[in-house]
Protein backbone atom coordinates (compact mmCIF):
# COMPACT_ATOMS: atom_id res chain seq x y z
CA UNK A 1 0.00 0.00 0.00
CA UNK A 2 2.79 1.93 0.43
CA UNK A 3 4.42 1.66 -2.49
CA UNK A 4 1.13 2.17 -4.12
CA UNK A 5 0.55 5.70 -2.31
CA UNK A 6 4.11 6.76 -2.97
CA UNK A 7 3.20 6.13 -6.81
CA UNK A 8 0.43 8.13 -6.53
CA UNK A 9 2.09 10.61 -4.78
CA UNK A 10 4.73 10.39 -7.40
CA UNK A 11 2.05 11.17 -10.33
CA UNK A 12 0.30 13.91 -8.74
CA UNK A 13 3.44 15.25 -8.37
CA UNK A 14 4.44 14.95 -11.90
CA UNK A 15 0.93 16.09 -12.67
CA UNK A 16 1.56 19.51 -10.79
CA UNK A 17 4.13 20.09 -12.37
CA UNK A 18 2.86 19.55 -15.88
CA UNK A 19 0.48 21.86 -15.29
CA UNK A 20 2.67 24.77 -13.67
CA UNK A 21 4.80 23.76 -16.84
CA UNK A 22 2.19 24.36 -19.01
CA UNK A 23 0.69 27.33 -16.79
CA UNK A 24 3.51 28.82 -17.60
CA UNK A 25 4.08 28.23 -21.50
CA UNK A 26 0.75 29.82 -21.52
CA UNK A 27 1.93 33.24 -19.71
CA UNK A 28 4.88 33.37 -21.89
CA UNK A 29 2.44 32.45 -25.07
CA UNK A 30 0.10 35.47 -23.90
CA UNK A 31 3.25 38.21 -22.60
CA UNK A 32 4.97 37.52 -25.81
CA UNK A 33 1.66 38.13 -28.29
CA UNK A 34 0.91 41.09 -26.39
CA UNK A 35 4.34 42.38 -26.64
CA UNK A 36 4.33 41.73 -30.05
CA UNK A 37 0.76 44.09 -30.75
CA UNK A 38 2.43 46.49 -28.86
CA UNK A 39 5.75 46.66 -30.50
CA UNK A 40 3.57 46.46 -34.03
CA UNK A 41 1.33 49.50 -32.65
CA UNK A 42 4.34 51.29 -31.41
CA UNK A 43 6.19 51.33 -34.84
CA UNK A 44 3.23 52.29 -36.46
CA UNK A 45 2.43 55.37 -34.79
CA UNK A 46 6.61 56.02 -34.78
CA UNK A 47 6.71 55.27 -38.52
CA UNK A 48 3.24 57.17 -39.02
CA UNK A 49 4.62 60.18 -36.76
CA UNK A 50 7.72 60.35 -38.81
CA UNK A 51 6.38 61.20 -42.51
CA UNK A 52 4.76 65.32 -41.22
CA UNK A 53 6.98 67.81 -43.14
CA UNK A 54 4.69 67.87 -46.30
CA UNK A 55 2.26 70.79 -45.59
CA UNK A 56 2.21 72.26 -48.99
CA UNK A 57 1.03 68.77 -50.38
CA UNK A 58 -1.24 68.25 -47.83
CA UNK A 59 -3.00 71.51 -48.52
CA UNK A 60 -2.96 70.69 -52.00
CA UNK A 61 -4.45 67.30 -51.53
CA UNK A 62 -7.25 68.39 -48.85
CA UNK A 63 -8.21 70.60 -51.87
CA UNK A 64 -8.55 67.95 -54.77
CA UNK A 65 -10.69 65.99 -51.67
CA UNK A 66 -12.24 69.08 -51.32
CA UNK A 67 -13.15 69.80 -54.98
CA UNK A 68 -13.63 66.03 -55.72
CA UNK A 69 -16.67 66.23 -53.13
CA UNK A 70 -18.05 68.64 -54.56
CA UNK A 71 -18.57 67.20 -58.08
CA UNK A 72 -20.24 64.14 -56.39
CA UNK A 73 -22.31 66.40 -54.67
CA UNK A 74 -21.40 65.66 -51.23
CA UNK A 75 -19.47 68.15 -49.85
CA UNK A 76 -21.39 68.50 -46.81
CA UNK A 77 -18.67 68.17 -43.92
CA UNK A 78 -19.40 72.51 -42.97
CA UNK A 79 -22.70 72.33 -42.83
CA UNK A 80 -22.80 69.25 -41.18
CA UNK A 81 -20.02 70.78 -38.06
CA UNK A 82 -22.50 74.24 -38.05
CA UNK A 83 -25.39 71.20 -36.53
CA UNK A 84 -23.35 70.89 -33.91
CA UNK A 85 -21.33 73.70 -33.12
CA UNK A 86 -24.01 75.73 -30.82
CA UNK A 87 -24.77 72.35 -28.82
CA UNK A 88 -22.26 71.97 -26.62
CA UNK A 89 -23.66 68.43 -24.92
CA UNK A 90 -22.69 67.53 -28.68
CA UNK A 91 -19.95 68.67 -29.05
CA UNK A 92 -18.78 67.28 -26.07
CA UNK A 93 -20.03 63.68 -27.08
CA UNK A 94 -18.75 63.58 -30.63
CA UNK A 95 -15.32 64.68 -28.53
CA UNK A 96 -15.69 61.45 -26.30
CA UNK A 97 -16.38 59.42 -29.58
CA UNK A 98 -13.65 60.35 -31.42
CA UNK A 99 -10.99 60.55 -28.39
CA UNK A 100 -11.92 57.70 -26.41
CA UNK A 101 -13.47 55.17 -28.48
CA UNK A 102 -10.71 54.41 -31.04
CA UNK A 103 -7.44 53.33 -29.40
CA UNK A 104 -8.77 52.81 -26.00
CA UNK A 105 -11.39 50.95 -27.33
CA UNK A 106 -9.20 48.76 -30.11
CA UNK A 107 -7.10 47.61 -26.28
CA UNK A 108 -9.96 46.93 -24.31
CA UNK A 109 -11.84 44.96 -26.53
CA UNK A 110 -8.60 42.96 -28.05
CA UNK A 111 -7.70 42.13 -24.46
CA UNK A 112 -11.09 40.85 -24.29
CA UNK A 113 -11.02 38.98 -27.38
CA UNK A 114 -7.31 37.46 -26.71
CA UNK A 115 -8.94 35.45 -23.57
CA UNK A 116 -12.36 35.19 -24.47
CA UNK A 117 -12.64 34.69 -28.70
CA UNK A 118 -9.00 33.85 -29.85
CA UNK A 119 -9.67 33.03 -33.18
CA UNK A 120 -11.54 36.49 -33.37
CA UNK A 121 -9.21 38.09 -31.86
CA UNK A 122 -6.63 37.00 -34.30
CA UNK A 123 -8.50 37.77 -37.52
CA UNK A 124 -9.03 41.19 -36.59
CA UNK A 125 -5.77 41.64 -35.12
CA UNK A 126 -4.05 40.56 -38.61
CA UNK A 127 -6.68 43.33 -39.83
CA UNK A 128 -5.91 45.79 -38.27
CA UNK A 129 -2.12 45.41 -38.58
CA UNK A 130 -2.46 45.07 -42.19
CA UNK A 131 -4.58 47.72 -42.61
CA UNK A 132 -2.45 50.07 -40.66
CA UNK A 133 0.38 49.06 -42.73
CA UNK A 134 -1.13 49.65 -45.87
CA UNK A 135 -2.45 53.09 -44.91
CA UNK A 136 1.06 54.27 -43.66
CA UNK A 137 2.34 53.67 -47.73
CA UNK A 138 -0.87 56.52 -48.28
CA UNK A 139 0.29 58.55 -45.32
CA UNK A 140 3.52 58.67 -47.01
CA UNK A 141 2.75 59.03 -50.96
CA UNK A 142 -0.58 61.08 -50.50
CA UNK A 143 -0.79 63.25 -47.72
CA UNK A 144 -3.45 65.32 -46.31
CA UNK A 145 -4.71 68.55 -44.46
CA UNK A 146 -8.03 67.51 -42.19
CA UNK A 147 -10.41 70.07 -42.45
CA UNK A 148 -9.60 71.54 -38.75
CA UNK A 149 -6.11 72.67 -39.63
CA UNK A 150 -7.25 74.72 -43.51
CA UNK A 151 -5.69 77.87 -43.50
CA UNK A 152 -9.61 79.13 -44.61
CA UNK A 153 -10.97 79.03 -41.00
CA UNK A 154 -13.59 77.35 -42.40
CA UNK A 155 -14.11 74.46 -39.79
CA UNK A 156 -13.42 74.57 -35.78
CA UNK A 157 -10.72 72.09 -34.14
CA UNK A 158 -13.57 70.76 -31.76
CA UNK A 159 -11.32 68.67 -29.16
CA UNK A 160 -8.66 71.20 -28.92
CA UNK A 161 -11.11 74.40 -28.38
CA UNK A 162 -14.33 72.75 -26.57
CA UNK A 163 -12.35 69.67 -24.34
CA UNK A 164 -9.12 70.50 -24.81
CA UNK A 165 -8.18 66.67 -26.26
CA UNK A 166 -5.10 67.25 -28.84
CA UNK A 167 -3.25 64.35 -30.71
CA UNK A 168 -0.42 67.20 -31.28
CA UNK A 169 0.33 67.65 -27.33
CA UNK A 170 4.18 67.74 -27.25
CA UNK A 171 5.14 64.73 -25.46
CA UNK A 172 3.68 62.80 -27.73
CA UNK A 173 4.70 65.02 -31.23
CA UNK A 174 6.65 61.90 -32.56
CA UNK A 175 3.94 59.71 -32.62
CA UNK A 176 1.65 62.13 -34.73
CA UNK A 177 1.30 62.98 -38.06
CA UNK A 178 -1.18 65.86 -38.32
CA UNK A 179 -1.96 65.42 -42.41
CA UNK A 180 -2.51 61.64 -41.86
CA UNK A 181 -6.65 62.29 -42.86
CA UNK A 182 -6.77 60.26 -45.73
CA UNK A 183 -7.62 56.65 -45.13
CA UNK A 184 -9.64 57.63 -41.73
CA UNK A 185 -8.71 54.57 -39.77
CA UNK A 186 -11.15 55.96 -36.83
CA UNK A 187 -13.99 54.94 -39.16
CA UNK A 188 -12.38 51.47 -40.27
CA UNK A 189 -10.94 50.57 -37.41
CA UNK A 190 -14.41 51.07 -35.86
CA UNK A 191 -15.62 49.08 -38.60
CA UNK A 192 -13.06 46.33 -37.66
CA UNK A 193 -14.26 45.96 -33.88
CA UNK A 194 -17.60 46.94 -33.99
CA UNK A 195 -17.90 43.65 -36.62
CA UNK A 196 -16.15 42.11 -34.35
CA UNK A 197 -18.33 42.25 -31.35
CA UNK A 198 -21.75 41.54 -33.30
CA UNK A 199 -20.10 38.40 -34.62
CA UNK A 200 -18.74 36.99 -31.25
CA UNK A 201 -20.92 38.30 -28.21
CA UNK A 202 -24.33 37.00 -27.68
CA UNK A 203 -25.72 40.00 -26.11
CA UNK A 204 -28.54 41.80 -27.31
CA UNK A 205 -26.41 45.12 -25.72
CA UNK A 206 -23.18 44.54 -26.75
CA UNK A 207 -24.29 43.50 -30.39
CA UNK A 208 -25.91 46.68 -30.99
CA UNK A 209 -22.66 48.71 -29.91
CA UNK A 210 -21.14 46.82 -32.32
CA UNK A 211 -23.81 47.95 -34.75
CA UNK A 212 -23.62 51.76 -33.45
CA UNK A 213 -19.77 51.91 -33.22
CA UNK A 214 -18.40 52.82 -36.31
CA UNK A 215 -21.39 54.93 -37.68
CA UNK A 216 -21.08 56.44 -33.95
CA UNK A 217 -17.43 57.09 -34.94
CA UNK A 218 -18.32 58.41 -38.73
CA UNK A 219 -19.92 61.37 -37.52
CA UNK A 220 -17.71 61.71 -34.65
CA UNK A 221 -14.59 62.56 -37.28
CA UNK A 222 -16.89 64.86 -39.54
CA UNK A 223 -18.63 66.40 -36.18
CA UNK A 224 -14.92 67.43 -35.17
CA UNK A 225 -13.56 68.47 -38.27
CA UNK A 226 -10.79 65.58 -38.41
CA UNK A 227 -11.78 63.92 -41.48
CA UNK A 228 -13.55 64.13 -44.84
CA UNK A 229 -16.56 61.96 -45.78
CA UNK A 230 -13.86 60.29 -48.52
CA UNK A 231 -11.09 59.75 -46.02
CA UNK A 232 -14.28 57.25 -44.18
CA UNK A 233 -14.85 56.11 -47.42
CA UNK A 234 -11.08 55.12 -48.24
CA UNK A 235 -10.58 53.90 -44.39
CA UNK A 236 -13.75 51.54 -45.10
CA UNK A 237 -11.99 49.68 -48.68
CA UNK A 238 -8.34 49.79 -46.56
CA UNK A 239 -9.72 47.98 -43.96
CA UNK A 240 -12.03 45.89 -46.20
CA UNK A 241 -9.08 45.05 -48.06
CA UNK A 242 -7.20 44.25 -44.07
CA UNK A 243 -9.76 42.19 -43.37
CA UNK A 244 -9.62 39.91 -46.72
CA UNK A 245 -5.65 39.69 -45.92
CA UNK A 246 -6.32 38.18 -42.68
CA UNK A 247 -8.90 35.59 -44.01
CA UNK A 248 -6.62 34.69 -46.82
CA UNK A 249 -4.37 34.20 -43.77
CA UNK A 250 -6.14 32.08 -41.60
CA UNK A 251 -6.98 29.51 -44.86
CA UNK A 252 -3.09 29.72 -46.16
CA UNK A 253 -0.66 30.79 -44.03
CA UNK A 254 -0.82 29.74 -41.21
CA UNK A 255 -1.64 26.35 -42.09
CA UNK A 256 1.30 26.32 -43.91
CA UNK A 257 3.46 28.01 -41.09
CA UNK A 258 2.01 25.21 -38.85
CA UNK A 259 3.26 22.57 -41.33
CA UNK A 260 6.41 24.05 -41.82
CA UNK A 261 6.70 23.89 -38.25
CA UNK A 262 6.14 20.33 -37.65
CA UNK A 263 7.61 19.28 -40.24
CA UNK A 264 11.59 21.05 -39.29
CA UNK A 265 10.75 19.62 -35.63
CA UNK A 266 13.96 16.99 -35.42
CA UNK A 267 11.43 13.52 -35.32
CA UNK A 268 12.73 10.80 -32.09
CA UNK A 269 16.07 9.64 -32.02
Amino acid sequence: MGQVASAMDGRESLARRLARAAERHRLYRDAFELALVALAFLLYFLVRGGVVNHEAAALRHANDIIDLERDLGIFWEPRLQEVVLGRKPLVDLFNFIYFWLDFPLIVAVGLWMYFARRHAYTIARDAILISGAISLVIYALYPVMPPRLLPTGEFVGTLEKYNQLSYQAQSVSAFVNPYAALPSLHFGWAMIIGGALVVTVRQPLVRLVGLLLPWAQLAAIIFTANHYILDAAAGLVVCLAGLALAGAAQRWVYPLAAGWARGARPGPG
